[in-house]
């Protein structure tokens, strides 16, 4: 009896892995401002996809960063049977931050081109102040 449990104890950890569901969205993003040291809500953020035989960019999506300066739900899984890949780019309007803030900036919009080349989740965010800013790939 102590064999079958101590059994079931080491299999619960494989238990976890296998009932974990993949991401509902493929792509995520957010933006903190390092001058405040607080997150950037109300932000527009465009992402669009390259289009190699048109040689141009098509629009997915645009949404405005939320009370946390994210935004989750770019790119949904849910009814894809292959994960969305290519190469993206995303577009911080960041002026109109800036100005509802009475804040001189650099940088009216910051594009970040980046390559999804799997079904893995990506996220994409950025540290901003007004005369500069980072990004990274996290997670």
């Amino acid at each position: 009896m102590k064999a079958l449990l101590l059994c079931l104890l080491c299999l619960l950890p494989l238990l976890g892995l296998a009932q974990q569901t993949p991401p509902a969205y493929q792509l995520s993003t957010h933006i903190l401002d390092i001058s405040r040291g607080t997150p950037a809500p109300g932000v527009t953020v465009r992402l669009e996809k390259y289009d190699a035989t048109k040689k141009a960019w098509g629009t997915v999506a645009e949404k405005k960063t939320d009370a946390a300066g994210r935004i989750g739900d770019f790119l949904p899984m849910a009814g894809q049977k292959t994960p969305h890949i290519g190469i993206y780019k995303l577009t911080f309007l960041t002026q109109p931050y800036f100005a509802a803030r009475q804040q001189a900036s650099f940088y009216p919009y910051i594009e970040v081109v980046f390559e999804l080349t799997d079904g893995a989740h990506y996220h994409v965010p950025i540290t901003l102040s007004a005369f500069g800013y980072s990004t990274y790939r996290g997670s």
